[in-house]
């Protein structure tokens, strides 16, 4: 008799046991809906965009701590000709990177760093060349340069009020004073030059000895000329 109580008893719990795991499985099934594998790797890429170091960006979708004064989309240069449609700074997401780090280090002093020209477009290049053919002033587009690369800029300095640190010449001047080494200058202009290289140096980029207002990131000239536009709105 007592055999046939616990024979009864374990049937009674094996049928309880196996009732109470498919009610769980049926809470499972609803509450973790089979996907397609395809259709979640698409969600994720779409939420994840990833950009190649080399890809060319938009510097205003990576910092807002910039000042623009992009002169080729105006008539104010020494072209006295408007060659962009519209103002924007495109550069290759290198450049940026390198450009935003140096830009975080002089914001820790006081200033910001003001943009004059970014990458340029092999046909601007072109139309460039055009209108002043001298290999001093403009670069042969045969050749390119490493604005059309997407790794130089022309850039200065401003205070948090929007002033310009005194560089001694503005943007474009061509001259011996625009140089580097030139030392005719007071002592406040000297030691705001050799703060700013001091700083775009720390940041991977590299100066032009002529033009105190262009920087180059290290290696941009292995890159690719490109002939790139951006969409004007």
């Amino acid at each position: 008799m007592k055999a046939l109580l616990k024979i009864y008893s374990v049937v009674v719990l094996f049928f309880l046991f196996s009732c109470k795991t498919n009610y769980y499985d049926k809470l499972i099934t609803v509450a973790n809906p089979t996907f397609d594998l395809k259709d979640k790797k698409e969600v994720v890429l779409k939420s994840k965009k990833l950009v190649n170091d080399t890809s060319f960006v938009n510097l205003k979708e990576y910092s807002a701590d910039f000042v623009y004064d992009m002169k080729y989309a105006t008539e104010d240069n020494f072209l006295k000709s408007k060659v962009y449609d519209c103002a924007e700074c495109f550069l290759r997401l290198k450049t940026v990177k390198a450009l935003v780090k140096a830009n975080s280090k002089l914001m820790k002093l006081g200033y910001k760093i003001k943009l004059y020209d970014c990458y340029r477009p092999l046909d601007v290049q072109k139309k460039m060349w055009a209108l002043v053919s001298n290999p001093n002033y403009v670069a042969n587009p045969s050749k390119g340069s490493i604005h059309n690369r997407g790794g130089a800029i022309d850039i200065t300095l401003v205070d948090f009020t929007g002033k310009e640190l005194d560089m001694g010449t503005p943007f474009d001047f061509f001259g011996p004073e625009a140089s580097h080494d030139y030392k005719g200058f007071s002592k406040e202009i000297i030691a705001n030059r050799a703060l700013f290289k001091k700083i775009m140096i720390s940041s991977k980029f590299q100066s032009f000895d002529s033009e105190w207002w262009h920087y180059n990131l290290k290696n941009a000239k292995l890159d690719p000329i490109s002939n790139f536009k951006w969409k004007c709105n």
